[in-house]
């Protein structure tokens, strides 16, 4: 393996790398890393913390993965960063180990796109398939489901949740949960309807697009309260795998969802 680790590189004693995987020019990778097979770790990139990184990532110069939250209820705990499979994370990116009250890990899903500047902090659960683009910045305990995209510049509030395909836009302030399937924009973010081009992305049938839409009406435009606009959405229409994420995603949202 010492072809694939550039001779300025710090790989420190107890760091795991799997086969093939290559550390550029002055990259450090600390004791408590795991490096998956075919990773690339570009220069000046810093991996530290108890931080376990997939297989086939590209992380690129100058990110720092797995470094400590900035958090001043985190005292040093052996809390824990967890990152999947084929992600690109782009330059100068930054990805935060969990802390005690978030359940010790922040985790990355898979085939996710983390652009220059990103920032994951602590105790995030960001899904598969998502594209986070230059500037985004999720505070702590933030949720991202799968398929999302969040335009540049955008910041969203400690806790929110941004459910499946969604598409939030450039230079959002998004404090409140957006429900799967919706445009989200401005400051405070509000919906602008159905992400659509995420429809078509997805695959997702046209039954199954227009049984959304007509939960989309019922939810935000009926003049119904969440509560009553899902139970008339349950009684009333056929069941949708979609709808019912949906659904299930307003009713456990307890910051309240973004209208």
């Amino acid at each position: 393996m010492g072809d694939r680790i550039h001779p300025s590189a710090i790989v420190e004693k107890g760091a795991e790398l799997g086969p093939d995987v290559e550390i550029g020019p002055y990259a450090f990778v600390g004791k408590d890393v795991r490096v998956g097979a075919r990773t690339s770790v570009g220069p000046h990139a810093v991996l530290s913390g108890h931080t376990t990184i997939g297989e086939d990532n590209r992380i690129f110069h100058h990110a720092s993965v797995g470094a400590e939250p900035q958090d001043f209820k985190f005292h040093g705990e052996e809390s824990e960063l967890i990152v999947g499979d084929r992600n690109q994370i782009r330059e100068f990116a930054t990805l935060h180990l969990g802390t005690e009250s978030g359940g010790m890990v922040t985790r990355v899903g898979s085939d996710n796109m983390l652009m220059n500047y990103t920032h994951v902090a602590h105790d995030c659960t960001v899904g598969d398939r998502n594209v986070l683009a230059n500037g985004v910045q999720l505070g702590g305990h933030v949720t991202l489901q799968d398929w999302i995209v969040v335009g540049a510049l955008t910041g969203v509030h400690q806790f929110v949740r941004i459910g499946e395909s969604a598409m939030i836009g450039a230079g959002s302030m998004v404090s409140m949960d957006v429900v799967p399937f919706c445009n989200a924009t401005g400051d405070r973010a509000t919906l602008r309807g159905l992400n659509v081009v995420g429809f078509k992305r997805r695959g997702i049938a046209s039954e199954a697009a227009a049984a959304v839409k007509r939960a989309y009406k019922a939810l935000f435009q009926s003049g119904l309260k969440a509560a009553e606009a899902v139970a008339q959405i349950r009684a009333e229409h056929d069941p949708c795998a979609e709808v019912d994420r949906m659904l299930r995603f307003v009713e456990a949202s307890e910051r309240g969802i973004c209208r």
